[in-house]
C-alpha cells in the first residue's frame, strides 16, 4: 500500500461497476448508463442479471476472464466487504466505494475491515460514503451528478460530493471547464494530499480547488501544498459550531478549529475562500453570479433540508454568520431524494412550531426530480404559510423550478453565495 498514485482512477481502460442496475433511478443503473456513453470498457455485475444493456452481466467479478483497471462498488453496506475481498482476489488495483453506511453512522470497525482488506491485498480506495470522480477530457464520470462540464484546467477535490451537482451544473451553463474531480467521502484510505500531489503533476490542471471538512493527515497536506506550484484554494465548512454539526453528521468529520486550518493554509500557500463560487471567480477574473443585494426577510430560527451535506454544512456557516438561528442541525435526505422524499419531509415539520422558517436545499443529481420537488415548495408553502426559502443549487438544469418559483412568490436562489448576500431575519 504504499504506491499512493492515483492516476488509475482518472484514466481506466476497463471499468466493473458491481451493483450495476437496468434500472437508472438507482445508482448502479446512473454510473453504468454513464460507463458506457464514456466508451471505456464496462463490465456490469450483477447475479440476477444475465446482460445489461446489450452486454453480458457476470454473477461476480471473478467470473470475468479479462483485466478490470477500476471497480465501483454501489451495493448495500452489507455486501460491501465481501465485494471489495472479490475486488482484491481479482487483483483490481482501484476501487471507488459509493456506498454508505460505515463512520459517517458509527460504523468505525466496518470501515476499518475494508481497510484491512485493501491493505492486504494492495488496493488503493476512495471513500466509502463517496460520490465519485469525474475526468471531463475522456468524458470519464462515476458520479450521479445530472451535468458534466466541460473539459478544462480547474481540479476540484471535495469531501461532499453533491457540491460537484451543485458546480458541475453551475459551471455546466457559465462555460468554465474542468480538469477533474475526486470525492473523498469517508477518506479511509486515500484523501487530500494523495489528489493534490496528481494534480499538481498533472499538466492540464492550472488550478485546485479543495472543499474540506476535515483533514486527516495536516503535517502532509501541509507539505503536498507548499511543493505545489499552481493556485490552490480550499472553502472549509465549520466555521460555526451551527456548520461544525453538519460536517460531523455528514462524513464523521470532526472540524477542528477555524482559526487553525487559516494558520495552516496560510503556511502553506493555500488561498481561503469565502465560498466556490468565490474561488472560481478568483480563477476566471470576472463575476460568475449577480451582486444584486436585495434583502429577502425570513423567520429568524432556520430549519434546513438539504440532499447535499456539503450543501447543508456551508449554509449553516452562512446562516450562523448572518445572526440567524438554527432549527437543529441539518436534515441531510441523501442525494437519492425524489419529490416524495422532499414532501414526506417538509410533511413531518407542516404543523411543528420549532422553527420560524424554512430552507430547502437541493442540488441536481441523476436521480433529482427537480419540478416535482419545486411544486411540492410550492404546496407547502401555500397551506403552511411559514416562511420558506428555495436553494436549487445549479445552472440550466434549475430553469423550470425557477419559473415554478417566480410564479409564485416563493424566494429562491441558484448558489449559495447569492442566498447568503440577500437573506436578513425579520
Amino acid at each position: 500500500m504504499d504506491k499512493r498514485d492515483v492516476g488509475g482512477f482518472f484514466k481506466p481502460k476497463s471499468i466493473a461497476i458491481i451493483g450495476a442496475s437496468e434500472n437508472e433511478s438507482k445508482v448502479g443503473g446512473i454510473l453504468l448508463r454513464k460507463s458506457i456513453n464514456s466508451k471505456i470498457k464496462t463490465i456490469p455485475i450483477n447475479p440476477n442479471h444475465e446482460s445489461i444493456h446489450g452486454l453480458k452481466c457476470y454473477k461476480n467479478i471473478a467470473d470475468y476472464n479479462g483485466k478490470i483497471d477500476l471497480a465501483i462498488i454501489a451495493v448495500p453496506s452489507l455486501f460491501v466487504l465481501g465485494a471489495l475481498n472479490e475486488c482484491g482476489r481479482k487483483e483490481v488495483k482501484n476501487v471507488i466505494i459509493i456506498s454508505a453506511g460505515f463512520a459517517e453512522i458509527g460504523n468505525h470497525k466496518g470501515e476499518k475491515e475494508l481497510l484491512e482488506v485493501a491493505k492486504k491485498y494492495g488496493m488503493r480506495i476512495i471513500g466509502p460514503n463517496c460520490f465519485g470522480i469525474c475526468n471531463p477530457a475522456i468524458r470519464l464520470d462515476t458520479t450521479f451528478s445530472a451535468t458534466m462540464p466541460k473539459r478544462g484546467d480547474i481540479a476540484f477535490i471535495s469531501q461532499s460530493g453533491a457540491l460537484w451537482s451543485y458546480i458541475s451544473d453551475f459551471c455546466e451553463e457559465k462555460e468554465v471547464g474542468f480538469s477533474g474531480f475526486a470525492s473523498l467521502g469517508n477518506m479511509a484510505d486515500l484523501e487530500f494530499s494523495d489528489f493534490i500531489e496528481y494534480f499538481c503533476k498533472d499538466s492540464k490542471t492550472k488550478h485546485i480547488i479543495l472543499y474540506i471538512e476535515k483533514l486527516k493527515d495536516g503535517k502532509r497536506f501541509m507539505k503536498a501544498c507548499k511543493k505545489c506550484k499552481k493556485e490552490i484554494y480550499a472553502v472549509k465548512a465549520g466555521i460555526s459550531k451551527e456548520g461544525t454539526k453538519a460536517a460531523i453528521s455528514h462524513t464523521a468529520s470532526i472540524a477542528s478549529d477555524y482559526q487553525i486550518y487559516k494558520g495552516a493554509f496560510k503556511q502553506s500557500n493555500v488561498i481561503l475562500s469565502e465560498s466556490l463560487v468565490d474561488a472560481l471567480e478568483r480563477i476566471n477574473g470576472k463575476s460568475l453570479v449577480k451582486k444584486d443585494k436585495t434583502s429577502v426577510k425570513i423567520g429568524r430560527k432556520v430549519f434546513i433540508i438539504t440532499n447535499a451535506g456539503g450543501a447543508g454544512a456551508l449554509f449553516a456557516d452562512y446562516l450562523s454568520i448572518k445572526g440567524f438561528q438554527l432549527a437543529g442541525e441539518p436534515l441531510d435526505i441523501l442525494g437519492t431524494a425524489s419529490g416524495s422524499d422532499y414532501f414526506n419531509a417538509l410533511d413531518k415539520i407542516k404543523k411543528q412550531d420549532f422553527y420560524d422558517s424554512v430552507a430547502v436545499i437541493l442540488t441536481p443529481q441523476s436521480m433529482s426530480e427537480i419540478k416535482k420537488t419545486a411544486e411540492v415548495i410550492e404546496v407547502f408553502k401555500r397551506l403552511n404559510g411559514k416562511d420558506v426559502v428555495a436553494l436549487f443549487l445549479g445552472g440550466n438544469s434549475m430553469k423550470e423550478a425557477n419559473k415554478i418559483f417566480e410564479e409564485n412568490k416563493i424566494s429562491h436562489f441558484n448558489t449559495l453565495e447569492e442566498a447568503r448576500a440577500s437573506l436578513v431575519f425579520e
